[in-house]
C-alpha cells in the first residue's frame, strides 16, 4: 500500500504508514483519484550545483518518505545551513504544505541550544523547501544501531537535553508530536537538539488535522496518538519513554510485523520492564521509562521538566566516573567576587606559599624525570574501511587503499595499537555496531570515512569515534584535487595522533603517511593490484601481477610497487598456483629492487625473508630478515606470522606458537591467523589445543576453507579417520575442487585400512602432475601411510630438485613421523638446512 501522503511503500495488508502514519486507503480507485495530480519528482542536485540562485549544494544528508535534505552553503549570509526539499508529489497536496507551513511557525517560536533552528520556507519553480540549522554529527537511532545499549550516564546526559527542548517548546505551546530518536540529532561535542517539528501543532488550537487521524510514526506513538483524540504535552512525554527505553536495551519496547499490531500494543499490552533487557540500568532509571510509558497520560509525568528533575536525581547516585558531562566548557563564565579582611588572608596566604614552595622544592628534588612520550589512554585504534560514495560506485579500490594506507601510518607509531587489515575489512558493507567493533577489536577508537571521487575531485570524510559511547572525539571533510589524495592521508593521520594525544619521537612536522609515488596514476593502478591481491584467487593474482607492473611502468622508483609484486609470486608459489621454480625467483628478485629503492620498506624484507625461508632454505638469514622488519615496524602483522612458520620449521615450537599469537593479537578476527595458530599447534603435537583454536576459526568464519582443512589434518593424526574425510571433503567442496584428486584423503584411506581405494586415487594424482603441478611432499605422504618407503624418498628427491615448499615444515609434519629415523630422512633434513 502506498501511502497517499508520503508516498512510503507499506506491506499490502497495512492500514497505517509506517513512515508518517497516515491511515491508508485500501481502495486503489481512490489511489488513483487522489494522485492523478501529481506532478514528476524534482531533478537531482548535485555538489557544486546552486538551488534558488542562493543555495549552493555540498552534500546529500538523507532522504525519508516526504522530503529530501541537503547540506548546503547559503551565499547570501555565507554559512552552511540544512535545506529540506519537499518532494513534488508531497508538494502537490496543499494540506501537507499547510503542515509545512505548520512546522516553521511552530518551530520559529522555540529558541534553544536544545532544539534545531528553522529558518525559511519557500518555493523555487515549483519545488517547496525549508532551510534550517545545519547541525554536524549523528541522529541518536544510528548512534544506538552504533553502540547497543548506552549506560546510565550517557542516556541521562543526552535525555537531560532532550527534556530541556521539550520544555522550551510546551512552553511556547508546541507539541512534537513525531519524537523519536531519528529526530534527536547528537553533534560532535555531545549536545542534543530535537529536530523536525513536521507534524508539530499548537496546543492552544486545534490543528489541521481532524478527530480520528493518526499521525506520527506507530513505534513510538501515545496510546492516545493511535486512537487519533487530541494530544497535549504528555504524548511527547510518552515518546521520550520510548526513546529512553531504546537507548539502554537497544531494543523498542513494542515490536510487531506491521504497524497495525505495534499501534495496538501501544494501546493494550504493558511494556517489558527494560532491567529484563539490561540487568545494569539503576532501578530507579527503570522506574522513570516505564511511568513516561503510562497508558493513561494521567498517570504519567505531567511535563517534561519533571522528567529532568527525576533524572537529575538518579545521575547524582551513579558513580562519578560513569556520568557524561559536556565537551566543551562555556565561552564565557559568572565572576565571583569574595572580599576577606587583609589581616584574615595574611598568615593563612604565608602559609599557602610556603606549603607550595616545599612541594615543589620536593619535586624538583625527588620526582623529576625527564620528559617521555605521552600515551592517552585511548591508545587504540582501527581503521575501518572507507565507504565509496562516487556516483559510479567505482572507487572501491582506492576507498580500501587509503583506508590500507592509514593503517600501515598509524602502525608505525609506538604506543598506538592498530588492528591490521583482515581483521577491520571484516567488517566491510556489514551493518556497523561501534560497541561490538571496539569489543571484537579490542580497541577503544574508530576511524570511519568516505570517499567521493567527481571527475577530478575528491572528496574525504573521515571520523574518530569512541567505542564505549558511539561519540565522536574529531571529524573533517576536506574537498581538493584528486592529485592532493597523499597530503589528505597525512593530514587525516596527523589529526588522529593529536586527538588521540599521542606525543611523537622525533620531529614534531615529520609526515606519518610516506608518499611512496607522486605519481596519481602509479598510485591508482597500485591500489588496484593490492584489491586483487587481496582476494587471493589464482585469477586475481594474475590481474594483481598486471597492475603493479602497470603502476611501475608510470613510475620505475615505486617500491610499493615492487614489494607488491614480490608478494603475489610469493602467494603463487606457496599456494602451489605456480611451480615454486617459476613464482619465487620473479619474488625475490622485485622484493630485492624494492629495498633498492627504499631500505627501509619492512613489507620488503618479510618478502625477502619469507624468500629465504621457503625457497631458499636459507633459515639463518631468513630469521635476520624476519627481525629486521619486525624492528622497523613491529605492528606489521605478517612479519610475525610468517616468522612464526621459520621458528616451527626448525621445531622451535613454543617461539612460533608466541610470534603467531602476536600477529593474531594485532590482527585478532582474521581467520586466516586463526586457523594457522592451529596449524602450529598440529605441527607441535598440541591437538587437542589445535582443535579448540580451529573452532575458534570457524566461530569467526564458518566456511573458511583452510580451517576445515586444518581440522582434516588433526582427526587424521588422531585416528579418527571419517571426521577427516569430512572436514577435507567440506574443505574441498568451499575450494571448488576435485575430491578424487586430493592427496589428503588418499592418505587417510591408507591410514584407514583401505589401501586399494588409495593407492586407485593416486594412480590418477600422479597422473594428472604430469600436466598440472601437484606437490611432491603431499604424494610422498601418501606412499608413507601405504607403507613404501622406498616410494616415499623417491618423491621426497623429486620434491628437493624442483624446490617444494613443502619441505620446510618437514622436520615437524607429523606424517612423517614414521620415518624420521630413517638415515635417509636425516640426510634429507641437513640438504635442506635443518639438521647440522
Amino acid at each position: 500500500m502506498k501511502c497517499i501522503e508520503c508516498h512510503f511503500d507499506n506491506p499490502p495488508d497495512s492500514k497505517f504508514c509506517e513512515e508518517c502514519g497516515t491511515q491508508l486507503i485500501a481502495s486503489r480507485k481512490a489511489y488513483i483519484s487522489a494522485t492523478k495530480t501529481l506532478e514528476a519528482p524534482a531533478e537531482k542536485l548535485t555538489r557544486g550545483t546552486t538551488f534558488a540562485g542562493r543555495y549552493e549544494i555540498i552534500e546529500e544528508l538523507g532522504k525519508g518518505g516526504m522530503a529530501k535534505v541537503y547540506r548546503v552553503e547559503d551565499k547570501k549570509i555565507k554559512e552552511e545551513v540544512a535545506l529540506k526539499l519537499i518532494k513534488p508529489e508531497i508538494a502537490s497536496n496543499k494540506k501537507t504544505i499547510e503542515r509545512f507551513s505548520n512546522e516553521l511557525k511552530m518551530a520559529r517560536k522555540i529558541a534553544h541550544r536544545n532544539v534545531c533552528r528553522m529558518f525559511d520556507l519557500g518555493e523555487e519553480k515549483g519545488t517547496h523547501y525549508i532551510t534550517m540549522e545545519y547541525v554536524p554529527g549523528e541522529d541518536l537511532k544510528r548512534l544506538i544501531r552504533k553502540v547497543g545499549q548506552f549506560n546510565s550516564g550517557k542516556t541521562i546526559f543526552i535525555a537531560k537535553q532532550v527534556c530541556e527542548g521539550l520544555a522550551e517548546s510546551h512552553r511556547l505551546g508546541v507539541v512534537h508530536r513525531d519524537l523519536k530518536p531519528q529526530n534527536i540529532m547528537v553533534d560532535e561535542e555531545g549536545n542534543a537538539r530535537i529536530m523536525d517539528f513536521g507534524i508539530a501543532r499548537s496546543i492552544k488550537t486545534k490543528g489541521i488535522t481532524g478527530e480520528g487521524v493518526i499521525i506520527g510514526t506507530p513505534k513510538y506513538m501515545s496510546p492516545e496518538q493511535v486512537e487519533g483524540k487530541e494530544v497535549d504535552q504528555r504524548s511527547d512525554i510518552y515518546s521520550l519513554g520510548v526513546t529512553l527505553y531504546e537507548m539502554v536495551t537497544g531494543k523498542i519496547p513494542f515490536e510487531g510485523n506491521i504497524p497495525l499490531n505495534i499501534v495496538l500494543k501501544h494501546k493494550t499490552e504493558a511494556p517489558r520492564n527494560p532491567r529484563q533487557l539490561n540487568t545494569q540500568i539503576p532501578e530507579d532509571l527503570s522506574r522513570v521509562i516505564l511511568k513516561c510509558l503510562e497508558k493513561d497520560k494521567e498517570k504519567r509525568y505531567q511535563s517534561a521538566s519533571e522528567v529532568r528533575s527525576e533524572l537529575e536525581k538518579i545521575e547524582e547516585s551513579i558513580p562519578f566516573t560513569d556520568r557524561t558531562f559536556p565537551k566543551k566548557k562555556p565561552i564565557t563564565s559568572r565572576k565571583i567576587t569574595v572580599t576577606f579582611g587583609l589581616k584574615k588572608l595574611f598568615i593563612p596566604g604565608l602559609v599557602l606559599i610556603f606549603l607550595i614552595i616545599a612541594v615543589l622544592a620536593i619535586w624538583q628534588i625527588f620526582l623529576k624525570k625527564e620528559d617521555v612520550p605521552i600515551t592517552s589512554a585511548k591508545s587504540s585504534i582501527a581503521v575501518l574501511p572507507f565507504a565509496d560514495l562516487s556516483p559510479q560506485k567505482n572507487r572501491e579500490y582506492l576507498c580500501d587503499g587509503i583506508a590500507e594506507t592509514l593503517i600501515n601510518a598509524l602502525t608505525n607509531i609506538e604506543g598506538l595499537r592498530v588492528p591490521a587489515r583482515t581483521s577491520t575489512f571484516s567488517f566491510k558493507g556489514k551493518e556497523k555496531n561501534v560497541y561490538e567493533i571496539g569489543k571484537k577489536l579490542d580497541v577503544e577508537t574508530l576511524l570511519e570515512g568516505s570517499v567521493q571521487v567527481m571527475g577530478d575531485r575528491l572528496r574525504i570524510t573521515a571520523q574518530l569515534i569512541n567505542t564505549d559511547d558511539g561519540y565522536h572525539l574529531w571529524s573533517n571533510h576536506y574537498d581538493r584535487e584528486l592529485e592532493d589524495v597523499f597530503a589528505i592521508q597525512d593530514e587525516i593521520a596527523q589529526a588522529i595522533v593529536k586527538s588521540l594525544k599521542i606525543k611523537l619521537l622525533g620531529e614534531k612536522e615529520a609526515p606519518l603517511v610516506k608518499s611512496y609515488t607522486e605519481n596519481l596514476e602509479a598510485y591508482n593502478l597500485y591500489l588496484l593490484g593490492r584489491f586483487f591481491w587481496n582476494k587471493r584467487g589464482g585469477e586475481d593474482l594474475k590481474k594483481a601481477i598486471e597492475y603493479f607492473e602497470k603502476a611501475i611502468e608510470k613510475d620505475p622508483s615505486y617500491a610499493f610497487a615492487y614489494s607488491g609484486l614480490a608478494d603475489t609470486y610469493i602467494v603463487l608459489g606457496d599456494n602451489l598456483f605456480w611451480p615454486p621454480d617459476n613464482a619465487f625467483p620473479k619474488a625475490k628478485e622485485a622484493a630485492l629492487k624494492a629495498l633498492e629503492i627504499d631500505g627501509s620498506l619492512a613489507e620488503a624484507y618479510t618478502s625477502l625473508a619469507a624468500i629465504k625461508h621457503e625457497y631458499e632454505w636459507n633459515f639463518t638469514a631468513a630469521e635476520e630478515e624476519f627481525r629486521k622488519a619486525i624492528r622497523i615496524k613491529p605492528g606489521y602483522a605478517p612479519a610475525h606470522f610468517w616468522y612464526a612458520f621459520l621458528l616451527s620449521s626448525m621445531g622451535r615450537h613454543e617461539e612460533a606458537i608466541r610470534e603467531i599469537k602476536i600477529a593474531r593479537d594485532l590482527d585478532p578476527v582474521a581467520p586466516r591467523i586463526s586457523a594457522n595458530v592451529g596449524l602450529l599447534l598440529y605441527y607441535a603435537r598440541q591437538y587437542n589445543q589445535a582443535l579448540e583454536e580451529l573452532s575458534r576459526t570457524l566461530e569467526l568464519d564458518p566456511y573458511h576453507v583452510a580451517a576445515h582443512e586444518y581440522f582434516g589434518y588433526v582427526y587424521a593424526e588422531t585416528g579418527e579417520y571419517e571426521k577427516s574425510i569430512s572436514s577435507f571433503r567440506q574443505s574441498i567442496d568451499l575450494e571448488k575442487s576435485n575430491a578424487e584428486m586430493s592427496t589428503d584423503i588418499a592418505y587417510v584411506y591408507a591410514l584407514a585400512g583401505s589401501k586399494e581405494k588409495s593407492r586407485e586415487m593416486l594412480d590418477n594424482i600422479i597422473n594428472y602432475s604430469k600436466q598440472s603441478f601437484i606437490s611432491s611432499v603431499s604424494i610422498a605422504s601418501v606412499f608413507q601411510a601405504l607403507g613404501e618407503k622406498g616410494q616415499v624418498f623417491a618423491w621426497l628427491e623429486k620434491a628437493y630438485s624442483e624446490r617444494d615448499a613443502g619441505l620446510v615444515d618437514l622436520k615437524v609434519n607429523p606424517r612423517f613421523d614414521a620415518v624420521c629415523s630413517d638415515p635417509r630422512f636425516k640426510e634429507l633434513l641437513k640438504k635442506i638446512g635443518l639438521e647440522k
